[in-house]
């Protein structure tokens, strides 16, 4: 088995870059984190940090999906339409030219028109989750919780239509700048209050109709009540807007409850498999990370891993 380097990806979002190195197998040999995304960027801007994460490894190859393709990134790559799979995505990557010391590809993200979202470097994590799990492929929701939290329906293995929830924006926000937040303690990580949250879920799905505006302000007036105590207030709060997310999927699933998997950071995870089960949804699936997979993936559907053995092969570079 070959271990000759084939490929760079690169997973290039808005607050960090990580950069994968690729055997001809497929298999992630080295990989590098920086805190370079897009609004944080390296004296030199986008080639000095491309340059500096792949300092010392093969001119092989790159292919890139994030927000590194956005209006603000090395290149804007317009959107994708849906309904979209991996040769779909691929069709649509465009090649970084002033990128020297690599042949560097940017993948585009995925559009939808009505009504109006986007998302970049989503689809690249639901692409590498479809191909470790194929059985996913025929219905499946996937949730990638996070900032700007995603639902996306895959169908036959193309993903069909998506919805963004600002929910981390949204706490982050109350948390900081509102009402909600004074007089919580400063610890910055305390331990996690699991019957808050789950009060915090409750209050969300029994919300109906009215939704959680109308329930925002029972985390201060339960503090005020003294039945919550103000370290609890925090995991009310998330436990509510995570809620809210999954009232809102319920509606729009029509009573179906397609299957969910999970893609994300582990503890961020273990919440919603909780909110999961309190709206009945049968235990997800979850996968701490699918960038990296869907990035060769990718590569592959461009046709850039052929291209790739034949610059090892001869020794080109681009």
């Amino acid at each position: 088995m070959t271990t000759q380097a084939q490929l760079i990806g690169l997973d290039w979002g808005t607050s960090s870059l990580r950069a994968y190195l690729f055997d001809a197998d497929g298999k992630v040999v080295a990989s590098r984190q920086q805190a370079w995304g897009v609004r944080q960027l390296p004296e030199g801007g986008f080639a000095a940090a491309f340059e500096a994460i792949t300092a010392e490894w093969p001119a092989c190859v790159a292919v890139a999906a994030g927000m590194v393709g956005s209006r603000q990134g090395w290149r804007e790559v317009p959107y994708a339409a849906l309904p979209a799979d991996a040769a779909g995505i691929a069709r649509g990557m465009l090649r970084v030219d002033d990128c020297a010391s690599h042949e560097l590809w940017i993948a585009p993200g995925l559009q939808r028109r009505q009504p109006a979202d986007v998302m970049r470097g989503e689809e690249t994590q639901i692409i590498g989750a479809l191909a470790r799990q194929p059985l996913q492929q025929l219905n499946m929701r996937f949730v990638l919780p996070g900032t700007h939290s995603k639902w996306a329906r895959v169908v036959d293995g193309r993903i069909t239509d998506f919805d963004t929830v600002m929910t981390g924006e949204i706490y982050a926000l109350l948390i900081k700048h509102s009402i909600l937040g004074a007089g919580l303690p400063a610890e910055s990580t305390p331990s996690f209050a699991h019957d808050a949250f789950v009060r915090g879920l409750l209050a969300a799905r029994d919300s109906g109709g009215e939704g959680i505006f109308s329930r925002l302000f029972s985390t201060r007036a339960l503090m005020l009540a003294g039945e919550l105590a103000p370290a609890q207030a925090p995991d009310f709060l998330s436990g509510l807007l995570i809620g809210e997310e999954f009232r809102i999927a319920r509606l729009r699933d029509d009573g179906s409850f397609s299957p969910l998997c999970l893609i994300g950071e582990a503890t961020l995870c273990q919440r919603y498999a909780l909110a999961a089960q309190h709206f009945h949804y049968a235990p997800p699936a979850v996968v701490d990370d699918a960038a990296a997979q869907g990035l060769w993936h990718l590569a592959s559907a461009a046709g850039l891993l052929a291209k790739a053995r034949l610059h090892s092969y001869f020794g080109v570079t681009t």
